[in-house]
């Protein structure tokens, strides 16, 4: 296995500015606030030719003034434990303060091969700030700056040269796993729904809104298909994101999507459709991303019928009702095996080809059952039907004159489409091209 290296330390040193600087990627959301990182974060990063996995975590709060401090510190001692070295960062500008004291105490006593990064040391001439830290008891110590990337290189050589190169095996190359975006507003149960698929602690879990900030991936094994499952923070109403933190947050979501195959749109069964998730289903449809339905905390709702829930939904977006619906409690863990398998079924119709011989015989088949409307005094003939994309599906039609394809046939022909071919929880793109465009001996379909 690659050597894994664990960043920890208090609030607001630089851990995640650290984190991004050597992944080279902004994957963890920096600001000045206290308190930002919260779960895990993992990413795979190199350092001359060498990998390794690293990971971010959030700051220890010995204060206990921090939201969520025990469970922060529950899933930085989580790090600490599975990692082959650990980085102590620390604020070369504030100093050594008692609590870096306290959590450098608890790693020598954990026996964990540790070394000091002294962050916010900009340039040579300001290692006379290091002198204090030896208070800590930890020998290997260097000064580094996140920001200005001073002395990064040699901090991770210190670090991977704690772990001999002969006991690594490389990670098997990607197999191009399902991308699954957990989304949804906050507090529906997005985090309990990714740990209880894992089966561990994965994600923080509170009844606070707004617990998840980053998008945090986990790879799963699940009867033979692999799964990147991407847990997402709630997105609010834009009246709601107050703090700079919450507009990064909807940033993270919207990436998340964007990244994904298949989105959950995870629902709170007894508060029901509000308009963040209307919102949410559009940008689902409009970034070309299939989509599950599924109600969460199905086990609270007394006296009320799968397709009364339902019907609010479907009205809102049309798109919705061609998508899998699952109604489930992720805190009772009912209905969570239907989950994966829904995904890999969803996510296999979108990859799917339609050869162009059947596309015609149905384009036969809906003209033959109901004719184009004729538009002063034209009819819409169509020549040829292809299949030009995957994920989302796209189809081109030829046509003597696009615009005599009314959004109703359109409409018509989509549906039509759906009850023969399927395709669940996926988007469909139909695109009309004129005639000039057509191959020359083509002839219409009917």
């Amino acid at each position: 296995m690659l050597p894994k290296i664990a960043l920890v330390g208090r609030p607001n040193v630089g851990k995640s500015a650290l984190f991004n600087r050597i992944c080279q990627k902004r994957l963890s959301i920096v600001d000045e606030q206290e308190g930002i990182t919260r779960d895990r974060l993992y990413a795979q990063a190199e350092c001359f030719g060498r990998p390794f996995i690293l990971i971010d975590t959030g700051g220890i709060d010995s204060t206990g003034t921090l939201p969520f401090y025990q469970e922060v510190r529950r899933q930085a001692e989580i790090a600490i434990e599975e990692a082959d070295v650990v980085i102590l960062v620390t604020d070369g500008q504030v100093g050594a303060s008692v609590w870096d004291a306290e959590i450098a105490k608890a790693l020598l006593k954990a026996k964990k091969s540790t070394i000091l990064a002294v962050n916010k040391i900009d340039q040579m001439s300001d290692e006379d700030k290091l002198h204090p830290f030896y208070s800590l008891g930890i020998r290997n110590m260097i000064g580094i700056s996140a920001l200005q990337g001073y002395q990064i290189a040699e901090l991770l050589e210190k670090a991977l040269a704690a772990v001999p190169e002969e006991e690594e095996v490389p990670l098997p190359p990607p197999t191009g796993g399902i991308r699954v975006a957990i989304v949804g507003r906050p507090n529906v149960g997005k985090s309990t729904l990714l740990n209880c698929l894992l089966h561990e602690e994965r994600a923080i879990v509170s009844p606070v809104a707004g617990t998840t900030r980053d998008a945090v991936d986990v790879s799963l094994q699940h009867e033979g298909q692999e799964y990147i499952l991407i847990d997402t923070a709630g997105i609010r109403r834009k009246k709601a994101e107050s703090e700079v933190v919450d507009k990064f947050a909807a940033i993270r979501t919207d990436e998340a999507i964007a990244r994904a195959d298949v989105c959950v749109l995870v629902l709170d069964s007894f508060e029901g459709f509000t308009t963040q998730e209307k919102r949410i289903a559009s940008e689902i449809e409009a970034q070309g991303r299939s989509c599950i339905l599924v109600f969460n905390k199905w086990d609270l709702v007394k006296d009320l019928q799968m397709e009364h829930a339902l019907r609010g939904v479907r009205e809102e977006i049309p798109f919705l009702n061609h998508c899998p619906t699952l109604f489930i409690s992720a805190l009772e863990e009912r209905n969570l095996e239907k989950i994966l398998p829904q995904v890999k079924l969803v996510y296999e119709q979108r990859n799917r080809r339609i050869s162009t011989g059947m596309l015609n015989q149905f384009v036969g088949k809906c003209v033959q059952k109901v004719h184009p409307p004729l538009i002063i005094g034209k009819r819409l003939r169509i020549y040829y039907m292809t299949q030009v994309e995957t994920a989302p599906p796209k189809y081109v039609l030829f046509v003597n004159n696009p615009t005599l394809l009314t959004e109703a046939y359109k409409k018509y022909l989509i549906n039509q489409f759906r009850e023969s071919y399927g395709y669940s929880g996926c988007p469909l793109v139909l695109e009309a091209r004129g005639k000039g465009r057509t191959p020359l001996d083509a002839k219409p379909v009917l």
